[in-house]
């Protein structure tokens, strides 16, 4: 049997169309909260100047001290048996110098950073900076709360099911758009107008910001790096080896979101490099910094913020690296001889491959660093545009206009995949499978998402009584719902106090845990404006999840507008 043009189409758009509304409904909560959480990331950097000024800044007074002498004092702060992980001199006549030290009781890309005034050599500030752009407590814990809710390895999965299926939401809508835009007739101040004008508008920074939040991502990223290292595009690594062998592995440029404590980028199949030919020197407190920076800028490096650290053991060199990740990127690198002082490698930023241009640029760029103000009010913007259309998104389905029956959406994945030919149909599985492969935790979801559509319609439809009529408000709706489904409404009860208990008992401990473990300030302590602003923000964010989760449960147990499934 010949299956028509315009009826293979109408059967796609319905997948397409079913399928955009299970990712509206059951991911977008995690799209809203790292939107939310990502737009405050970026718009902290100027208020986290202002937090720690007196450990950033000072006051010039006649020439600066060496560098040797500058880490000596953060050396007797420290203790002598602290370990050195990279120094920062001062970039700036005001500013200060970061000594960063390695501690075995902070998490990854985590390091303590004494702040040195370079003129008087005082202890400006002591505290746990985060990743190579050194970003201090306040935004670290905002970085936290965006990439794993406070929550470790267990957190990241939101963002990453949210970067998933951000971009298969947003070509799916524009597919839909563009599909329908012809026959569809839409109020220009209603909420399905305003949600596909924000949609298209909004579309390639969708794309921009799932491809780089997967980069990040504890699984696909993965796979991307393993992609990135099979194809040659990983980030060039200064070799440090002074006996000329190539560097063990390439930098990760994600580190300022990386918390594993795995190293991207590095194929743990490929033979591991042998043994260091003598015990390490990373704490020598006669190390000549003040040379070794002096080479380094009479190599080429032109940026004032640079980094520098010891060699690893006998046989490396020194590294020092630029870290200005503003525009235009300055992340060039030297290895320099730790006996004769001379450079034996560069790695230059303009001879980069192009992916790992793009790839430095689009982190920097995601993070709010690589233009400045102007991107930051870029994110900004996006961020609360995304959320803006989420929370319409979600006032179309509450609304439950009904639909005509030649655009109404199948009540199922199934029921809309079954009708498509068998060549779509396969290819399909296919593209599926290997989606699946390639971001697991997709594929994983989809996986409940078939899961969903078996319990959630193995029962016919209930037909509400017409003689019962209700307002078309929520609570008329729910009402409504009620008057038929008294047992899903029950169970929808009980589980929505579940789910309650959860998000506060977990949005309580990130929140509360959060300031007592990453400020190190106990309860003893706290004063009543700080339990009032926590409280406020255990509130807030428990309200807000709990109502996004909430609407999946209102779905799976008491189902759409019966007008909606005629």
């Amino acid at each position: 049997m010949m299956t028509s043009t315009g009826s293979v189409h109408g059967a796609l758009f319905t997948l397409i169309r079913r399928l955009h509304f299970y990712i509206g409904l059951f991911v977008a909560p995690f799209i809203f909260v790292a939107a939310l959480t990502g737009t405050l990331y970026v718009l902290t950097p100027q208020i986290e100047n202002a937090l720690y000024a007196d450990a950033l800044t000072t006051q010039p007074q006649g020439k600066a001290q060496p560098l040797s002498a500058q880490i000596a004092a953060a050396r007797a702060h420290t203790g002598e048996r602290a370990k050195i992980y990279a120094v920062r001199p001062a970039p700036g006549a005001t500013d200060t110098t970061r000594v960063q030290f390695t501690r075995a009781d902070l998490g990854a890309s985590e390091s303590r950073s004494v702040f040195i005034d370079p003129y008087t050599l005082a202890i400006k500030g002591d505290m746990t900076v985060y990743g190579t752009t050194g970003v201090l407590p306040f935004r670290m814990w905002l970085d936290q709360l965006h990439r794993g809710l406070l929550l470790g390895d267990v957190g990241r999965l939101y963002s990453e099911l949210a970067a998933s299926w951000l971009w298969i939401a947003a070509l799916g809508g524009l597919i839909l758009w563009l599909g329908t835009r012809s026959r569809r007739v839409v109020k220009k101040s209603g909420a399905r107008h305003w949600h596909v004008t924000l949609g298209l508008v909004l579309a390639a920074g969708l794309l921009f910001f799932s491809a780089t939040g997967l980069t990040w991502s504890q699984w696909a990223g993965s796979n991307v790096d393993r992609m990135r290292a099979a194809l040659n595009w990983m980030t060039p690594q200064v070799n440090t080896a002074l006996d000329g062998r190539a560097p063990d592995s390439a930098p990760d440029p994600h580190a300022d979101h990386n918390g594993s404590s795995s190293m991207p980028g590095m194929d743990m199949s490929m033979p591991m490099p042998a043994a260091p030919k003598a015990p390490a020197q990373r704490n020598r407190p006669d190390a000549d910094w003040d040379r070794v920076l002096s080479s380094a800028k009479a190599a080429g490096l032109q940026s004032p913020r640079l980094e520098l650290r010891q060699p690893k053991n006998s046989a490396s060199a020194w590294t020092v690296t630029e870290v200005d990740r503003s525009w235009p990127s300055h992340v060039d690198a030297v290895a320099v001889n730790p006996e004769t002082f001379s450079v034996i490698d560069r790695v230059r930023f303009a001879d980069f491959p192009l992916v790992a241009k793009l790839t430095r640029w689009g982190v920097d760029a995601h993070m709010g660093v690589l233009f400045g103000l102007p991107n930051q009010l870029l994110l900004a913007a996006f961020g609360l545009g995304l959320c803006t259309m989420i929370v319409l998104g979600y006032r179309m389905w509450w609304q439950r206009r009904p639909k005509q029956s030649e655009t109404s959406p199948a009540q199922t994945l199934a029921e809309a995949w079954l009708p498509l030919p068998g060549y779509i149909k396969a290819t399909s599985l296919l593209i599926a499978l290997a989606l699946g492969y390639a971001l697991p935790v997709m594929g994983a979801s989809l996986l409940l998402f078939v899961l969903f559509d078996i319990l959630r319609w193995r029962d016919d439809h209930r037909v509400v009584d017409a003689s019962v009529v209700y307002p078309d408000t929520p609570v008329g709706i729910m009402r409504a719902r009620f008057a038929v489904k008294r047992k899903e409404m029950r169970y929808f009860l009980r589980s929505l106090v579940v789910l309650i208990l959860v998000v506060g008992t977990v949005i309580t401990n990130a929140v509360i845990g959060g300031v007592v473990d990453q400020y190190q300030i106990p309860f003893s302590d706290w004063t009543i404006t700080m339990y009032i602003m926590q409280g406020l923000m255990v509130g807030v964010y428990s309200l807000v999840i709990t109502g996004l989760l909430s609407i999946p449960l209102w779905y799976f147990f008491l189902g759409e507008s019966d007008k909606q499934g005629e």
